[in-house]
């Protein structure tokens, strides 16, 4: 069972294999975390500038036992790409780092810019905003999300690295 794959791998096996089940994130993100490269079957949260269930998700460990053995999620994070709010800093990023996850995608926007470089996490968002979210306890956690018009359900594998995101509805070894 391989740990990781690169996505430009990951994208010519399943050419190779014909089959048309993955889908590739448009280029919009930007690595913030102190790992360039992760990847982990998703957990998803669905909020609008109110980052209180992303929080609450990564409290939970990060480590999930699957067929393939006991691996590191990933947090996908459906902020309708708003710019105005940040949905992840750099106590929620170590917090996430602490519980075992891979990594965190956010449809939006995080801070702390260098407690996130320092982070051993995954990070990719679209760009930076130093205000902080108001706290209201909304969204939905673990629901199938659009993330940049692709769709992904929790349990979902994303694969991440400089070249770009993808994402498969399982392990690409399966």
């Amino acid at each position: 069972m391989p740990k990781t794959i690169s996505t430009t791998d990951l994208c010519d096996l399943f050419m190779r294999k014909g089959q048309g089940e993955i889908n590739v994130l448009p280029p919009v993100f930007k690595h913030f975390g102190g790992r360039k490269a992760f990847a982990g079957p998703v957990r998803t949260v669905k909020c609008f500038e109110d980052n209180s269930l992303v929080k609450t998700a990564l409290e939970e460990s990060g480590y999930v036992d699957t067929l393939q053995g006991r691996v590191s999620q990933v947090l996908v994070v459906d902020g309708g790409a708003s710019l105005r709010r940040a949905l992840v800093g750099g106590n929620i990023a170590a917090l996430a780092a602490r519980n075992g996850w891979a990594g965190v995608l956010v449809d939006g926007c995080v801070r702390d810019v260098h407690e996130l470089a320092a982070c051993d996490l995954g990070i990719c968002a679209l760009g930076l905003m130093p205000l902080p979210t108001e706290k209201r306890q909304m969204g939905q956690r673990d629901t199938v999300v659009q993330v940049q018009g692709v769709r992904i359900a929790p349990g979902h594998w994303l694969v991440a690295d400089e070249d770009g995101v993808v994402v498969c509805p399982h392990a690409w070894w399966d």
